[in-house]
């Protein structure tokens, strides 16, 4: 075997299969019975390594943050036995930028004004396609941070429903850093809650049958998410290790060594 030296990444299967391995246990113990979607958080993470995770782990979903890397990875993507890759675009969208995923994203968690809505509907319609969409919700009200206020969620989903190529599938939050997993438990319980209004509010309208995905929880967060009733965890450095330690950064075409 070659040598490794610090300036090339470094792809330990093992330890990648070992990960998967101890998230799905949590997931399944945390879960009780219930079926959580485990989105794969690529970002940052070649695509050889994606592929690994794909053809021998069972990944079926992934989530990517940055559109340029996206289009990167696109069509060195593997499919999964026996089915098609499901990807789904996690991160802040300009309007500019859909034109180039509309066509390769099976949804869009990150819904937050109704600008970005309308380009998204536009651009589905020139594609004869349907898009799944969740709204995002900035639960901390945070103003670093992208996402529709709470107080404002009702009124944004009513606005949503003149947009036709637009399937509301539900809503996604990237609750504040906390320390504590009661500070959690706040945030995720607030947001469940908001999730449960909006699903009795459009229970009769053509969102309602739809409306079936709670995406909220990361990598540091996420058994307090499942225990609030989270539909569909997001885990990135959990399952593929600190970002830009192992792997290299978006764009980069260092091999990837196999220990």
């Amino acid at each position: 075997m070659e040598l490794y030296t610090p300036t090339e990444p470094r792809f330990d299967p093992a330890l990648v299969k070992e990960r998967f391995e101890s998230a799905r246990e949590e997931i399944g113990r945390l879960s009780g019975g219930r079926d959580i979607k485990l989105l794969a958080v690529t970002k940052t993470v070649p695509a050889e390594v994606i592929n690994y995770a794909i053809d021998e782990l069972g990944v079926t979903a992934i989530g990517e943050n940055r559109v340029q890397e996206l289009l990167d990875k696109y069509d060195k993507l593997h499919s999964p036995k026996g089915g098609r890759l499901e990807i789904h675009l996690i991160g802040s969208l300009q309007t500019n930028k859909v034109k180039y995923i509309a066509d390769k994203v099976d949804m869009i968690e990150s819904l937050d004004s109704l600008k970005l809505a309308s380009e998204i509907d536009s651009r589905c319609k020139k594609l004869g396609r349907t898009m799944d969409v969740l709204v995002e919700v900035n639960i901390g009200r945070e103003p670093q941070k992208g996402g529709v206020m709470p107080e404002e969620l009702e009124s944004f989903v009513s606005a949503l429903e003149p947009f036709e190529a637009l399937r509301l599938r539900g809503l996604m939050t990237i609750a504040p850093k906390s320390v504590e997993k009661s500070d959690y438990l706040k945030y995720f319980s607030e947001t469940r809650q908001y999730f449960i209004d909006i699903s009795k509010k459009i229970a009769h309208n053509i969102y309602g049958r739809y409306f079936d995905t709670l995406s909220m929880g990361m990598s540091d967060s996420y058994p307090a998410a499942i225990e609030c009733g989270s539909t569909e965890i997001r885990l990135g450095s959990s399952l593929f290790g600190k970002r830009n330690q192992l792997y290299p950064e978006s764009g980069s075409s260092a091999p990837i060594k196999i220990l």
